[in-house]
């Protein structure tokens, strides 16, 4: 990034950053270990206006306070070494600071009449949700999540926190989603399509995406329901179709592939299929682990593996794991992280797949799996040409 991006970066961050700001976020990351994500917001504390920083890494987030100018020099920093994007609203500009691979940075800003000045939150708040409690949104209702005054139903409050939380990955990648075109998303094992209903919304009613979004699932009824929610809300663009992983055929490319809680081995035959269709992005909840729980034989485990519970959760775990790193081996850059907090399901693990092209070395995961004397479905999918000329 040369010295004229970076002058034209500060020229609006130093228009955009200061008390009238109401939140900004950096995402996108782009390179190395770090924050996923860094939100930042003013906070009064004992009488100074400061701006806090939240960076989430995995399930851990960890705040820091700045001044003005070295908030500025941060966000600076950020965008030429990190991330690729900078959103903020305020409550006299909006702007997007996009920061390409190769360092071109393009900054859209739009201003807007002031209102009344904005309240400094105290240094404590409570949770800031994408989808915001108190405002009705027609699905929710519908899907028995909010009643009609947008009060969240205390009994439906995890679903409500899951579906804000599978938005926020959502929001992390958005710059990989172009806004010049149309974007293909597949749904594979929607179910009910709490998430697929929120992630058509955000998109294309907050964000303004053009998305065509596809859900597939076994069930006939679950697809008559959801095909009828759509034409009620006059979402033409989002589609159900009932149908099996495995043979779906019905499109030749995709942007975007979301499987959540698909079965054992489904799982496997999503990503499998995201891999074919040169998906930029994945995101993956798997279920029901069961194929490696079969296999697995190791001597030095033995003593372990005897116990049933124990052997089930390490298998599920090294299921995913070997699914991360045959992505990395297709050239994904492939994150596992937490969806929703543990204590209300041990399985809510997210794979989180972003295109890259570097693809990583097979040698050592072919080692391991060799040791433990698994052979995952996924294995075998993604690599059943070289399998086939080894003739195995």
């Amino acid at each position: 990034m040369n010295e004229s991006m970076m002058k034209t970066i500060k020229e609006y961050l130093n228009k955009q950053i200061n008390e009238q700001l109401k939140q900004g976020i950096l995402s996108g990351r782009r390179n190395g270990e770090g924050p996923s994500k860094i939100k930042i917001r003013p906070v009064e504390i004992k009488g100074q206006v400061l701006f806090q920083a939240s960076a989430t890494e995995g399930t851990k987030i960890f705040h820091k306070n700045y001044e003005r100018e070295d908030l500025i020099s941060f966000l600076e920093e950020e965008l030429k070494e990190n991330f690729g994007q900078f959103q903020a609203q305020g409550q006299i500009l909006d702007g997007t600071v996009l920061v390409s691979k190769k360092g071109k940075v393009t900054i859209k800003a739009k201003e807007h009449p002031e209102k009344e000045k904005v309240k400094i939150q105290a240094h404590n708040r409570v949770k800031r949700y994408i989808l915001k409690e108190g405002i009705p949104v027609p699905f929710l209702v519908d899907l028995g999540v909010m009643n009609k005054e947008g009060r969240v139903i205390t009994s439906r409050y995890d679903k409500f926190r899951q579906i804000n939380r599978f938005l926020e990955f959502i929001e992390d990648i958005l710059p990989r989603l172009s806004k010049e075109k149309e974007i293909t998303i597949l749904d594979f094992g929607c179910g009910k399509s709490y998430l697929t209903f929120a992630m058509y919304y955000y998109l294309r009613e907050l964000q303004g995406y053009d998305v065509n979004i596809i859900g597939l699932d076994l069930k006939k009824d679950v697809i008559e329901t959801c095909s009828a929610l759509a034409k009620k809300y006059g979402y033409e663009k989002l589609h159900f179709y009932q149908g099996d992983i495995a043979e779906y055929e019905g499109v030749t490319s995709v942007d975007m592939v979301v499987t959540l809680h698909a079965c054992d081995t489904a799982t496997d035959y999503a990503l499998a299929k995201a891999v074919e269709w040169g998906a930029e992005v994945i995101l993956s909840v798997p279920c029901c682990q069961h194929e490696v729980n079969r296999q697995i034989k190791n001597e030095i485990l033995s003593p372990v593996l005897q116990y049933g519970i124990l052997k089930e959760r390490m298998s599920a775990l090294l299921t995913d794991g070997i699914r991360g790193e045959l992505l990395a081996c297709k050239g994904y850059d492939t994150q596992i992280l937490e969806f929703i907090d543990m204590e209300h399901t041990p399985k809510n693990l997210l794979i989180r797949a972003v295109k890259t092209g570097k693809k990583k070395d097979r040698t050592e995961i072919l080692k391991m799996m060799k040791e433990l004397q698994v052979r995952p479905t996924l294995e075998r999918l993604l690599f059943q040409k070289e399998h086939q000329e080894k003739g195995e």
